[in-house]
């Protein structure tokens, strides 16, 4: 399934400190690790199916690059900021859902949950990429050291940030990669509004930001590349992230892709992952292996269908 259509998620336990009972994979990137519920007391066996994320606040760091150009501390301060404002957010939707389900408005939720005690706090990233070429001024991105070692410090303030929001709220917070789907262009939007000459992805008419912290779209379609590229950061996201692999097209066999698969989470410290190959689909034939604008079976019935309706007209006048 996977050499073919590339659906299922790979978590890393074998190049890691994590063990399967530890993390509880709750959509396509949120990852909670349990051993934060270890440290509260409850064991696993009271929560571990009891936990969940409370929301996600999202900083748009594309826009933090861009109005402290060059300035790191004006930066780091922002970002301060923002993060407490995320944290207000978060601890008042906490307080007010937990009051709601305390007056029997959430019955079920009461029921089956009973408290969100249990639940983390989630803060996420959008448009890393872009955070590093407005900094810049254009002259590194996320494929560079300079870059690289940019993005590295800022998620690693966050991270540092979020131990003491856990001190001072008695709550758990986490850090993801956000996915982002809609985010990612409707900042980019009205960013564009505000500020005209920002750096973005994309067109004028479709602009975007790069998700996450992940490296720029259709940077590169060598895998190890992107691995070489990615290992840093990936493994700074205590909340969720997920490295996609996009392959030219489907991988041979089963067992090739199982070894691909062994030999990326044995050599990289990625913790969670797809394999992506390209295929496209077409009306008549269904699946068609690698990227095409037209399906090849089609053209070649179509041009079977030419050839012999020369060869009738000519065999006809003659």
């Amino acid at each position: 399934m996977t050499a073919k259509y590339g659906l299922p998620y790979f978590q890393n336990f074998i190049n890691s400190t994590l063990k399967p009972g530890q993390i509880r994979s709750m959509c396509c990137r949120l990852q909670l690790d349990l051993r934060e519920l270890l440290a509260k007391g409850n064991g696993l066996f009271g929560s571990a199916e009891q936990t969940g994320s409370v929301g996600v606040v999202t900083l748009n760091c594309a826009r933090l690059g861009y109005l402290h150009k060059g300035d790191k501390k004006a930066l780091f301060k922002r970002a301060d900021e923002l993060m407490e404002l995320a944290k207000t957010s978060l601890e008042l939707k906490r307080k007010t859902i937990q009051h709601h389900m305390n007056n029997g408005l959430f019955p079920y939720t009461k029921r089956y949950l009973g408290t969100l005690r249990n639940h983390f706090s989630t803060i996420g990233v959008n448009g890393v990429n872009e955070m590093v070429r407005n900094f810049t001024n254009g002259e590194h991105d996320l494929t560079d050291v300079v870059g690289q070692d940019l993005a590295v410090e800022f998620l690693d303030f966050i991270r540092e940030k979020l131990l003491k929001f856990q001190d001072e709220t008695g709550n758990m917070y986490n850090l993801e990669a956000t996915p982002a789907e809609g985010a990612t262009y409707r900042l980019a939007k009205e960013d564009k509004k505000r500020f005209p000459d920002i750096i973005q992805a994309g067109s004028e008419d479709a602009p975007y930001y790069t998700n996450s912290s992940q490296l720029p779209v259709g940077y590169t379609d060598d895998p190890i590349l992107a691995l070489d590229l990615q290992e840093r950061l990936q493994g700074k996201y205590t909340g969720g992230t997920v490295m996609h692999l996009y392959m030219a097209e489907r991988i041979s066999s089963a067992s090739v892709c199982k070894d691909l698969v062994k030999k990326i989470l044995s050599n990289y410290r990625i913790p969670y992952l797809t394999v992506t190959p390209t295929f496209s689909i077409c009306p008549k034939h269904g699946y068609v292996a690698g990227e095409h604008e037209f399906c090849p079976m089609c053209d070649e019935e179509l041009m079977a269908e030419k050839i012999k309706e020369e060869k009738e007209l000519s065999s006809s006048a003659s």
